[in-house]
């Protein structure tokens, strides 16, 4: 009886404990299944992202521009969406494999113009609201770009590139027929001949053009040999445009001499309107044409000016200064209904703000967090636009999410509208942004960064940190979502961004301490974080790495010259000899005049002395370089200079060439995935050390 009773009870218990393993394995399934995993690089093919929201004049729906990945094509999609502004009615306007940007309404409110090429090249097409049909205008050349309707929507104003036909400087022999002779020598006589993202310049330039809302042929209103690239704007009779252009035959020479035009329609002739000594940008008139707004500031020859928002009669008299008491520089002006105010943006402390002024110069501010728009790091950015009820529509990011639409009235009160990567971004575990502040060990001065703790962070555990640096030098980083940044806390590294001087949003003078001194003391910025956040405790200080991109690739060569505290290093497209980086890249005026006030044969000394390729000899550090082969901003000589100079000196050096990719490594998605995953490789290596 006992042993049957025992057997009975074994196999009781042998059932119970084959349950309880079955129940612990289905909630492991169940448990594994609520798990989070984290953000990988391949997921940048499912991110979703707005960009130039443009509100309805009533205020009641926006249109905006939804860009994805397209897998396949390897390639970005643009397409439009709308919504209402109460956040209702969430709908496609375009969709396919072509792309649609661009979108502006018409002063009713009764059509959309945008730019889409769904004819095999990008056109300009009209949209009416109502019937949902569509209307290519008319059959264009090249890509129009800055649409502006005029106040009776009865008229499209666009520029576009018009290619010229330089008469040949030699004439060849007649090829025979049939034959297959050699592509013919391409010659230029222009200081700046290729530009980055586009290659050798082709001959000819930019002019604006007015085309019926309604369909028709074109007309070019502008001519010369002078590029009008910005923004235009209407009078309020629609009888005038003004824009913005450098029309100076030495523009290549003098790269700051934009001036503010007006163009009578009627009889074609242009007169200038402002009177700067530097630039001046994005005019725009106010609804009763009466004023002109626009950006502007003096050319003393600094390295960086921040621009000013100036107003002035219609005839170009009378400026006068708003917002002087901003020190900040101003962006995208916009005026209010009724013309009593501008909006306008602005960097301030890494964040992207709305500001509003009245016509006395007082400042607010309506909005704040714009941006998410750059996807690969966490630049600023993002746009916005204004409905005639004082509604605005802007891009809000966020660390957490790239860039969604949002709405704001005039008080400040923010409407996020859209939540474009809940499905994705829900569904994984990102690393946690927290703000950090500390004392640069130059001088005392408070640097402002960021940390990005990888998503499972224990703080009783010690981990590798990675400090990335932002390029520029002049730009900034801020709380916004970043795939690389993520995708490198993702892989176990705490992650360190930050703003060292030079940085903009900070005033003229933060970003003027390293006029003629770059790079300098920033340096001393960049390792002060790496000092602050190692003393937090949970940094193993002897697994620190290090990597930045163009300006971020010049500090990253530099501080390798000047330490060995890091045990790895990636430069990504940097500078590393200023003297021949003058004459290969595609800004030789900006390089020479304003970032050293001398051309290389004048002040050789300078620029050896502020070249990481003169620290070489100091470099142990293993490093990676890293460079797209068409980047004609920071060329792939630099790296390759870089790279051999490191092998000469016996440092385990690798160099990566991106193919087919300019400056912008992240123009397709596949090429930033191993940009991201050479970077971790190459980190993952050494840090395998222990």
């Amino acid at each position: 009886m006992r042993t049957a009773t025992t057997r009975r009870t074994r196999g009781f218990m042998q059932r119970a404990a084959a349950q309880a393993c079955a129940l612990l394995m289905l909630m492991g399934v169940f448990t594994a299944h609520a798990q989070r995993p984290a953000f990988e690089p391949a997921d940048l093919f499912q991110l979703q992202w707005a960009s130039d929201p443009q509100i309805e004049p009533d205020g009641g729906r926006i249109v905006y521009v939804r860009n994805h990945s397209d897998i396949m094509a390897d390639r970005y999609r643009q397409h439009l969406w709308i919504i209402d502004t109460g956040g209702g009615n969430h709908e496609a306007l375009t969709t396919g494999n072509a792309n649609h940007n661009q979108p502006r309404w018409s002063p009713d409110g009764t059509r959309i113009a945008y730019v889409g090429n769904q004819d095999a090249s990008p056109q300009l097409h009209v949209r009416w609201m109502n019937s949902g049909r569509e209307a290519r205008l008319a059959q264009l050349t090249h890509a129009p770009s800055n649409l502006s309707w005029s106040p009776d929507g009865r008229w499209i104003a666009f520029s576009m590139f018009v290619p010229s036909k330089p008469e040949s400087f030699v004439r060849m022999p007649d090829a025979p027929s049939g034959s297959q002779w050699a592509e013919r020598a391409r010659m230029t006589e222009r200081l700046v001949y290729r530009r980055d993202g586009r290659g050798f310049i082709e001959s000819g330039h930019r002019h604006i053009f007015v085309v019926p809302a309604d369909g028709g042929a074109p007309r070019q209103v502008t001519h010369g040999d002078y590029d009008h690239e910005g923004p235009v704007s209407w009078s309020a009779d629609g009888s005038a445009l003004v824009f913005s252009a450098n029309r100076r035959e030495d523009a290549d020479y003098e790269p700051r001499a934009a001036a503010i035009y007006r163009l009578d329609l009627a009889s074609g002739e242009i007169e200038t309107l402002s009177a700067l000594a530097g630039p001046a940008t994005s005019p725009v008139f106010s609804p009763d044409g009466r004023r002109i707004a626009y950006l502007g500031y003096e050319d003393d020859g600094s390295s960086y000016r921040q621009n000013e928002l100036y107003v002035m009669h219609a005839d170009g008299s009378s400026v006068t200064r708003l917002a002087a008491d901003l020190d900040r520089s101003i962006e995208a002006p916009r005026w209010a209904p009724g013309g009593r105010g501008i909006y306008f943006q602005y960097n301030d402390h890494g964040t992207t703000r709305i500001g509003y002024t009245d016509l006395t110069g007082r400042v607010r501010e309506i909005a704040a967090d714009l941006g998410g728009t750059s996807i690969g790091r966490p630049y600023s950015g993002g746009s916005y636009s204004v409905s005639e009820t004082n509604l605005l529509a802007f891009t809000q990011a966020s660390t957490t999410r790239p860039a969604e639409v949002a709405a704001v009235g005039r008080r400040g009160d923010v409407t996020p509208l859209t939540a474009l990567n809940d499905n994705l971004l829900g569904q994984r575990k990102l690393g946690e942004v927290q703000a950090i502040s500390y004392a640069s060990s130059y001088d005392g001065r408070e640097i402002q960064g960021w940390i990005i703790k990888p998503p499972d962070f224990d703080p009783a555990e010690r981990y590798p940190l990675l400090l990335e640096i932002h390029g520029g030098p002049f730009a900034n980083y801020g709380e916004r979502f970043a795939v690389e940044l993520q995708s490198y806390a993702a892989a176990g590294y705490v992650v360190l961004y930050t703003n060292p001087r030079g940085s903009t949003g900070y005033g003229q003078d933060f970003a003027a301490l390293i006029h003629h001194d770059y790079p300098g003391r920033d340096h001393d910025d960049l390792m002060s974080g790496v000092d602050a956040v190692v003393a937090k405790g949970y940094i193993d200080p002897e697994r620190l790495y290090i990597t930045g991109g163009s300006g971020g690739g010049v500090l990253t060569a530099w501080a390798i010259g000047q330490t060995d505290r890091f045990r790895a290093a990636v430069v990504q497209k940097p500078v590393v000899n200023w003297y021949s980086m003058a004459f290969v890249t595609d800004i030789p005026i900006v390089a020479t005049r304003y970032w050293f006030g001398a051309m290389p044969w004048e002040d050789p000394e300078a620029y050896l002395r502020r070249s990481p390729i003169s620290l070489v000899g100091n470099v142990t550090t293993p490093t990676m370089v890293l460079t797209g082969e068409e980047d004609w901003r920071t060329p792939m000589s630099e790296s390759e200079q870089y790279y051999q100079a490191l092998k000469l000196q016996r440092v385990d050096a690798a160099l990566v060439r991106m193919p087919e990719t300019p400056h912008n490594i992240g123009h397709r998605p596949s090429v930033m995935i191993d940009q991201i995953l050479h970077i971790i490789a190459w980190f993952d290596r050494y840090d395998a050390l222990d």
